[in-house]
């Protein structure tokens, strides 16, 4: 399972509860799209995943802008996705940033609201698990199929708020 995350905004651990903090222990991969703001909250997230991929975001501090990228590929399942915090332009500039990375699917987070928008690229943002400001706590979960990935966005109480399907276009 790949979970994905952003938006902690923590000082001393990484705000993991309920169903946000098991999906982040049984993961394969842990994404996070950037706000930890503190290096001890990136290093709580270390401490919960060894296969974390992150970005910095507009509100961490140097402590984690030095030790991480504003912007990262990878695959996983057959899917390319393209991580980075925010873009400016909104929808159109986080899919012109996927296009240059060939990505199947973008990865942002700063909005701290959960949502996918089905395109090319895809457009995800899991929300925020920790400070949801107006929105429900949230993160995605993406699992393995025969044809790509299956995803949900899930609340941090556990329930389903939105599934959706990535095609994967690359070999396995």
């Amino acid at each position: 399972m790949l979970t994905v995350v952003s938006d902690t905004h923590g000082a001393a651990d990484a705000r993991l509860t309920g169903r946000t903090l098991t999906a982040v222990r049984d993961a394969d991969v842990v994404v996070h799209a950037g706000d930890f703001t503190a290096a001890a909250v990136l290093d709580a997230f270390h401490a919960e995943s060894d296969r974390l991929f992150a970005v910095h975001g507009n509100a961490d501090a140097p402590s984690v802008t030095d030790r991480l990228p504003s912007a990262r590929t990878f695959e996983y399942g057959g899917v390319r996705f393209a991580v980075t915090h925010t873009r400016r332009g909104g929808a159109t500039g986080l899919s012109m940033f996927g296009r240059e990375r060939d990505a199947d699917v973008v990865v942002s987070g700063h909005t701290h609201r959960p949502s996918f928008q089905t395109g090319d690229p895809a457009l995800l943002n899991p929300g925020s698990h920790a400070e949801p400001r107006g929105h429900e706590a949230a993160h995605a979960e993406l699992t393995r199929t025969e044809t790509g990935l299956e995803g949900r966005l899930r609340a941090v109480t556990g329930e389903t708020l939105e599934t959706f399907a990535v095609r994967a276009t690359r070999r396995r």
